[in-house]
């Protein structure tokens, strides 16, 4: 286990560490937390790494002072979380728990977590670099909208004085950056590392690799400016080549280099046979950590996400390309999981950010190598796509057959669309599909996410028509009546959702195919960094046609929309 404490570096034996997490997540030593994906990853090459989870950023700071100077630097994130998202809901209100720290208690973090921790240890130690990521850094590497202010805000970097910030999943790049940072090597040799952003002082050097924004002044000068900016940040983001990005801000500017290529399966493996305990730190003995309970018996199948939903941060954090772990890499897991004298049989999720994704790509690759669409799913689904689930069927079967599980559920969601047309089945593996997912892997009731009724909202969202969820119902009420089932349906909406009125609220409340459905699943539109649908809330123009769009943002309005999910 990681050390946390002087008192457990001590026992270790070390006189220095190299890199030390501050952290506002309880420290789980577990993959789906990314402090843990990182800390193990680095570890397996020597590195000698100590976490500090939760610092109290309101006292002396003596949480910050307690380990000292790390050898090669510190690395700062806010969780799993975005700090603010974490601690306020979509109407701005305080939440009074937080499922990442012990027993659930609020307040063990900062707003804005990053920025917070950042400073306070430049401040402290002003030669040590600090590192940031994470999903707050992540989506905050740019110009951004901030919708707990209300304003655009600048890259992360200009706020929080971080020397460098690595986004999206951080392996690799951390890697190298740190076997750069103990060469020596000089700043313009670290500037070519990928999957990097610095902010740097003067003007930018500039090639044909280069692609130069509006700078942050301009955007908050001209929100049709801030507009543009995204829609080309978002094209980059979702392509398997983009350029380096530049954008300019406060007398110098912020560097985005490209990311690495995509994860091999080779690679996926290598990042999950790493000696994680999947446990909390002892630390917390006696003590309940909720987001630990809600994950400790589930296996991440992969990641990225191709569904270019238009609120969702997945593809802009972990990738538009799928990134599977092979099917060995998985038992192993699983039967690691099935040994644990804690677990009871029962795998609380198979799957991924959409679960059955799992090993889907293009039938020719040479074409996603070009390719420039944001999503592989709408306004239809790309020709190019192999949707086939065969794979994810036969790997079901196999995690099933391992002794001492009796039944692996899929919690995460699912893209209905990905096995179904409004007409029927999209191939031979699809029925087979819906029927063993309901059948086989959903504790009675299957979770699905329509989002909306309307066409015109769900063509704002990024998301499919709604005949596709009317053709997944009736496919679903035939299974349930043929196997004497009563597995529930049930589907998740968003209210107040840029291009959504309350006469589309109120047609969403009538609409036919949702009778017998309890609406319970709602949530009010949060608008996050670097979405499109954030964008679209805080300049009223779609990014992607750079027409006007209908924007509700009075929260009794917003309210008013969301009720209309109770109407019965």
């Amino acid at each position: 286990m990681f050390p946390t404490s002087v008192k457990e570096v001590q026992r270790l034996g070390w006189d220095y560490i190299d890199i030390i997490f501050f952290t506002g997540d309880a420290f789980v030593d577990h993959p789906s937390f990314g402090t843990a994906c990182i800390a193990r990853y680095l570890q397996k090459f020597g590195y000698r790494i100590a976490i500090v989870p939760q610092p109290n950023w309101r006292d002396d700071l003596r949480d910050f002072r307690k380990l000292g100077a790390p050898r090669l630097y510190f690395a700062v994130n806010s969780g799993a979380m975005d700090s603010m998202v974490n601690h306020y809901t979509a109407s701005k209100r305080l939440r009074h728990d937080d499922a990442y720290t012990p027993d659930g208690r609020a307040g063990q973090r900062p707003d804005r977590a990053v920025s917070v921790y950042t400073r306070i240890l430049k401040n402290l130690y002003p030669q040590v670099p600090v590192v940031i990521g994470g999903v707050e850094a992540s989506l905050r590497r740019l110009t951004h909208y901030d919708y707990w202010d209300d304003c655009l805000m600048p890259s992360i970097l200009v706020d929080c004085g971080a020397d460098w910030l690595c986004y999206g999943m951080g392996e690799k790049p951390m890697l190298e950056l740190t076997r750069a940072i103990e060469s020596g090597r000089n700043l313009r040799q670290i500037e070519t590392i990928p999957q990097l952003a610095f902010f740097r002082r003067g003007r930018a050097r500039t090639g044909e690799g280069s692609l130069v924004l509006h700078s942050f002044e301009r955007c908050k000068a001209d929100k049709r400016c801030f507009a543009e900016n995204f829609h080309e940040i978002e094209t980059h983001a979702n392509m398997l080549h983009p350029q380096t990005i530049i954008e300019p801000v406060a007398g110098g500017y912020v560097q985005v280099n490209p990311p690495y290529p995509p994860a091999t399966t080779e690679e996926m493996d290598s990042y999950w046979d790493l000696p994680f305990t999947k446990l909390p730190h002892p630390r917390y003995a006696g003590k309940r950590i909720p987001a630990y309970d809600m994950i400790k018996d589930s296996i991440i199948t992969h990641r990225g996400c191709f569904g270019g939903c238009n609120f969702c941060t997945i593809a802009a954090h972990q990738g538009k390309f799928i990134q599977s772990r092979s099917h060995g890499s998985i038992l192993r897991e699983v039967r690691q999981l099935a040994a644990m004298p804690q677990f009871h049989g029962n795998i609380s999720d198979l799957g991924a950010p959409t679960a059955n994704m799992y090993g889907m790509h293009g039938k020719d690759l040479a074409k996603c190598e070009i390719c420039r669409r944001r999503s592989c799913l709408f306004p239809a689904a790309c020709a190019n796509l192999n949707r086939d689930h065969s794979d994810l069927l036969k790997l079901y079967r196999e995690v099933d057959s391992v002794k001492g599980i009796r039944h692996s559920y899929v919690g995460s969601g699912i893209r209905y669309d990905l096995f179904l047309t409004p007409d029927g089945f999209v191939d031979g593996s699809s029925k087979e599909y819906l029927r063993e997912l309901m059948l086989r892997h959903t504790s009675g009731r299957m979770k699905v996410a329509p989002e909306h009724t309307e066409d015109k909202v769900l063509g704002y969202m990024g998301k499919p028509s709604f005949r596709y969820f009317e053709r997944l119902r009736t496919e679903f009420d035939k299974i349930n009546a043929e196997e004497g089932r009563h597995t529930e349906l049930v589907p998740y909406f968003i209210s107040s959702h840029p291009g959504c009125t309350r006469a589309d609220m109120a047609r969403l409340a009538s609409n036919p195919c949702l009778r017998g459905i309890w609406m319970e699943q709602v949530q009010d539109f949060t608008p996050t960094p670097m979405t499109t649908s954030s964008v679209m809330f805080w300049t009223g123009l779609d990014p992607r046609t750079m027409k006007p769009v209908f924007v509700e943002r009075d929260q009794k309005a917003k309210k008013a929309q969301k009720n209309f999910f109770f109407i019965k």
